[in-house]
C-alpha cells in the first residue's frame, strides 16, 4: 500500500495490451504495481477497433479506450486523430482530475495529455520507449525521406519532454541519444524493471526440455528485430548441427520468416509459437538452452531481462542497450549485427558447453538482472510522482 496518501496517476500510452510489445507490457506492469500499492490509476490508451471512445474496468486499472484508426503498414498498431480525441482526453482529465500524468510516448496521446498537465498545474513525467528510426519499416517513403522524419521526431521529442518535470528512459544509453540527439539536460535512466521470480524454477520443479538443443526468440515478429539472421545463422552451425530455434510471438514477419526457413532448409527446425500465454512462455525460457535476441533497435530488451532472470545464456547484438546486459564469456556473448556466421559461431560456443557450465552461465546472469528488480523501479517512480529526488536504477 501507498506511504503516504493515494495518488490518481493517469498513464498516457499509445500501445497497452492485449499489444504485445515491451512498452505496452510496461504500462500493464506500472499499472498493476501503482493499483497493488493503493493508488487510483487509469490509463488513456487507443483502442483495438473501429468505433468510440469508451471506458473499460479492468483489475489493474481504468482503462479508457480512445477512438482510433488502423495503421496500414502494422498489424496491430493504431493512430489517433488530434481532431477527434483531444477534447475527449480533455473531458476525461477534467472527470479524473489526476495527482499525476505519465506519458510514455511524445506521439499522439502522450503529447495532448502532457499539454494538458502544463496548462492545469498538473505533475507530468515522460518516459520514452521508443527510437524514432524504429518507424522506419512502416513509412513506405524513400530512406532520405525516413531520416528527415526522424530528425524532425527527435525534435518534437525535445520539444514535447523537455516540458515535463521528470523525463526518463529506461537505460543510460538511451539517455545519452536523447541528450545528444532531442536535446535533453536532464534524463534519468530508470530501468523498466521485471519481477525476477517470475521465471525461477520453484522447489521441485521440473520443466521437460527439449531433445534438441534449443535456441530461444521471443518477441515481435517485426523488420529491426532481425529475426532473418538467428534463421540463417542455424545452418552455419558447426558444433550444434541439430539446434532448433523456437519463436514466440506474432508479427507481420511471420510469413516472410516462415518461407526464409524453407530457402535456408531448415524448416523443420524453426518452430513458430506464435503468441503463447504467460505460462507457456515462462515454459519456454526455461527449456530453451540459451536465448538469443539479435535486433538492433532494444531501447531495453525486457525479453532479455526475462531470459535472464530465468537463468539463461544470452547472445545479443551488440547495438543500442543490449551491451549493458551482457558480461561478454560470462552470461553470454555479443555478435555484430549482420555477421551470420559470427552469430553461428557465439551460439556453437555456448551450445557446445556441458550443462553445468551453461548452468554457471545462467547464475551470472541471474545475478545481473537483479540490478532490474521491478519493486526498486516502482519505488522511483512513486517518488518522482510525489515530486520527489530518484537515482539511477
Amino acid at each position: 500500500m501507498a506511504k503516504e496518501n493515494p495518488l490518481t496517476i493517469v498513464i498516457a500510452a499509445d500501445t497497452y495490451p492485449p499489444d504485445v510489445n515491451g512498452a505496452a507490457m510496461f504500462c500493464y506492469r506500472l499499472a498493476t504495481a501503482m493499483h497493488a500499492r493503493g493508488h487510483r490509476v487509469h490509463v488513456l490508451a487507443a483502442r483495438g477497433s473501429k468505433g468510440a471512445t469508451y471506458t473499460e474496468v479492468r483489475d489493474e486499472a481504468i482503462v479508457h479506450r480512445l477512438r482510433s484508426h488502423a495503421a496500414p503498414t502494422h498489424d496491430y498498431f493504431r493512430i489517433v486523430f488530434p481532431w477527434e480525441v483531444n477534447r475527449e482526453i480533455d473531458k476525461l482529465l477534467n472527470d479524473i482530475k489526476p495527482d499525476v500524468i505519465h506519458a510514455q510516448s511524445h506521439y499522439m496521446i502522450g503529447q495532448h495529455a502532457l499539454a494538458y498537465g502544463r496548462k492545469h498545474s498538473v505533475r507530468t513525467v515522460a518516459t520514452n520507449h521508443f527510437m524514432p528510426e524504429n518507424l522506419d519499416p512502416f513509412l513506405p517513403f524513400p530512406r532520405w525521406f525516413k531520416r528527415i522524419v526522424a530528425r524532425n521526431s527527435w525534435r518534437d521529442m525535445g520539444k514535447i519532454f523537455g516540458r515535463a518535470d521528470a523525463v526518463t528512459t529506461p537505460t543510460p544509453l538511451a539517455a545519452k541519444a536523447m541528450r545528444e540527439r532531442a536535446g535533453l539536460e536532464q534524463v534519468l535512466p530508470l530501468s523498466n524493471g521485471i519481477e525476477v521470480g517470475n521465471y525461477e524454477l520453484a522447489e521441485g520443479e521440473q520443466i521437460a526440455k527439449n531433445p534438441e538443443p534449443t535456441i530461444l526468440f521471443a518477441g515481435r515478429l517485426a523488420v529491426e528485430k532481425n529475426i532473418n539472421e538467428l534463421i540463417e545463422a542455424l545452418p552455419l552451425m558447426r558444433k550444434v548441427p541439430n539446434a532448433v530455434v523456437e519463436i514466440v510471438g506474432g508479427g507481420e514477419q511471420r510469413a516472410p520468416l516462415e518461407k526464409l526457413a524453407t530457402e535456408q532448409g531448415v524448416a523443420e527446425r524453426v518452430r513458430f509459437l506464435g503468441h503463447v500465454s504467460d505460462e507457456e512462455l515462462r515454459a519456454a525460457y526455461l527449456r530453451a538452452d540459451v536465448f538469443c535476441q539479435p535486433g538492433t533497435a532494444e531501447l531495453q530488451s525486457l525479453v532479455t531481462l526475462e531470459a535472464l532472470s530465468a537463468s539463461k545464456p544470452v547472445v545479443l547484438a551488440n547495438a543500442m542497450a543490449l551491451p549493458h546486459l551482457v558480461d561478454v564469456g560470462v552470461n553470454g556473448y555479443m555478435f555484430e549485427p549482420g555477421d551470420r556466421a559470427d552469430l553461428a559461431d557465439r551460439l556453437d560456443t555456448i551450445l557446445a558447453l556441458d550443462e553445468a557450465e551453461r548452468a554457471k552461465m545462467g547464475e551470472a546472469g541471474h545475478r545481473k538482472v537483479m540490478n532490474h528488480a521491478q519493486n526498486k523501479t516502482m519505488d522511483a517512480f512513486e517518488a518522482l510522482y510525489r515530486g520527489q529526488t530518484v537515482g539511477i536504477l
